[in-house]
C-alpha cells in the first residue's frame, strides 16, 4: 500500500524539498524546562490534550514542543513493539478491505498510538481505512495529526550534513522522512558519533545521503541498559 502522506503533505516534492528553508535544532534541556511549566502555553499535559483534539491553531514553537518533549515522558520507549502491530500488519497484507477489516484497522491504530501517539505510519494506514470508508471528519482529525508532527521534524533540518540533520525521537521516522521528501532508502545504514546516516538513491538534488539525529533514542537505550544492570 503507498504511503498516502507523500501524496497528502506540502512538502511531498523533491523540488520543494530543495528550497530554501529556515531550521532550527531543537534545544532539548529548554524544551524539557518548558513542557513542566503549568503557567505557559508549552505544558506538555494542554500540549497532548490539543494534539489528541486534533487542535489546527497549533504554532510552530508549540508543535516541536509537543515532538521533541514526548521523549521526557515516562512511556517513551523509541524501540518497543506494540502488541497490536502483528494483527495490523495481518489485514494490512491483505490486497482488499471489507469494511469490518476497515474499522479493526482504525480500531488497532488507536491502540497502537494510545503506546506511542506519533506513529506516523499507523496514521498512515489509519488515512488510508477512513478514506476508504469515505469517514470525512476522522480523515480530517488524523490528517492534521500527522502534519502537526511532520511540520515538527521538518523544521529541524534537512539532513545533508551532520550540521543540518533532522532530528527524530524515533528511528522509523528517519524512513518515514524519507518517503515524505521524496526521496528513496537506497539500504545503507552507518550510526555515526549520535546520527544516524542513510544512503539514498540517485536523485535530482545529487544527495548520496542523509544525516539524522537520535540522541534521544540513544539515550534512552542506554538509560534502559543500565536500569537493568543495577
Amino acid at each position: 500500500m503507498k504511503l498516502l502522506f507523500i501524496i497528502l503533505f506540502s512538502f511531498s516534492s523533491l523540488a520543494a524539498y530543495s528550497q530554501g528553508r529556515s531550521f532550527e535544532k531543537p534545544n532539548y534541556k529548554k524544551i524539557e524546562k518548558n513542557i513542566k511549566n503549568q503557567d505557559t502555553n508549552l505544558h506538555y499535559t494542554s500540549l497532548m490534550n490539543r494534539y489528541l483534539k486534533a487542535d489546527s491553531t497549533f504554532t510552530l514553537e508549540e508543535k516541536r514542543h509537543l515532538y521533541y518533549g514526548y521523549s521526557f515522558n515516562d512511556k517513551y520507549a523509541p524501540y518497543s513493539i506494540s502488541d497490536f502491530s502483528d494483527s495490523l500488519v495481518a489485514i494490512l497484507r491483505k490486497e482488499k478491505h471489507s469494511k469490518l477489516e476497515l474499522n479493526k484497522i482504525v480500531q488497532l491504530g488507536d491502540s497502537i498510538l494510545i503506546e506511542n501517539p506519533f506513529d506516523l505510519r499507523v496514521i498512515n494506514y489509519q488515512l488510508y481505512a477512513l478514506d476508504e470508508m469515505g469517514d470525512k471528519k476522522n480523515f480530517e482529525i488524523k490528517l492534521i495529526q500527522l502534519n502537526t508532527i511532520i511540520d515538527a521534524l521538518m523544521s529541524s533540518g534537512n539532513g545533508t550534513s551532520k550540521e543540518d540533520a533532522f532530528y527524530v525521537i524515533y528511528t522509523t521516522h528517519e524512513y518515514d522522512l524519507l518517503n515524505i521528501i521524496g526521496f528513496q532508502y537506497w539500504g545503507m545504514q552507518s550510526l555515526i558519533e549520535h546520527y544516524d546516516y542513510l544512503t539514498v538513491a540517485k536523485n535530482d538534488a545529487k544527495i548520496e545521503g542523509l544525516y539524522f539525529d537520535v540522541s534521544p533514542c540513544l539515550n534512552s537505550m542506554s538509560n534502559m541498559f543500565k536500569e537493568k544492570n543495577d
